[in-house]
């Protein structure tokens, strides 16, 4: 994989990840989603999910520290995701807010400083190449 598709698909991640905090917050003040959680807390259907399970990473990229934290984050993130949209499906929207600003705020912060620290890692050794 050349390295500015993998810094552009880490980029357009950011992006995408850090756009859900806002979609579960309107979920939660508003009682309802058109999203399923049994879709969310899945994390090979989204845009960069599909791209992390595919074909289009070489196997040096799958075997690196970087890809495979990424992995089990974005893994993470989106079940609590998931869960999140679960508690508002079932009218808990007390538990649901505790868990956006909690837990699930945690694992978003986590996983968006992972991809932010592998985008600078992409980066430099564009430069040195």
């Amino acid at each position: 994989m050349h390295e500015r598709d993998l810094l552009a698909q880490v980029q357009a991640a950011i992006r995408a990840h850090g756009a859900w905090k806002l979609k579960l917050s309107t979920a939660v003040s508003t009682g309802r989603s058109d999203d399923e959680p049994a879709s969310v807390c899945r994390d090979d259907l989204c845009r960069f999910g599909v791209w992390l399970h595919g074909p289009d990473i070489d196997p040096a990229t799958r075997e690196s520290k970087p890809y495979q934290v990424i992995r089990r984050l974005h893994a993470e993130f989106h079940q609590c995701a998931g869960a999140v949209l679960d508690l508002v499906k079932r009218g808990d929207q007390a538990r649901a807010r505790a868990f956006l600003e909690g837990e699930y705020t945690d694992r978003s912060a986590t996983l968006i400083r992972a991809l932010t620290l592998w985008k600078s890692e992409l980066q430099a050794a564009s430069e040195l190449a």
